[in-house]
């Protein structure tokens, strides 16, 4: 089980090990434009899959919306 803090609300994975690319796939928000902070450090989009999330870690998502 793991914790993660989103957006100032706990969410709980049942898993042990997950990457920012695969909290993006759980989350449904694959192909939506993101902006990923991970305990106060932007992680690039170009590194989703290759970063860790641990139990306890803080997450602020930002979505793009357009519009005119």
């Amino acid at each position: 089980m793991m914790n993660i803090l989103i957006n100032g609300n706990v969410k709980v994975f049942d898993t042990s090990e997950m990457t920012v690319a695969s909290l993006v796939v759980a989350l449904e928000l694959t192909g939506k434009r993101l902006a990923i902070e991970k305990n106060g450090e932007i992680v690039p989009r170009s590194q989703f899959a290759d970063v860790l999330l641990q139990d306890g870690d803080k997450l602020e998502i930002v979505g793009a919306v357009g519009g005119g």
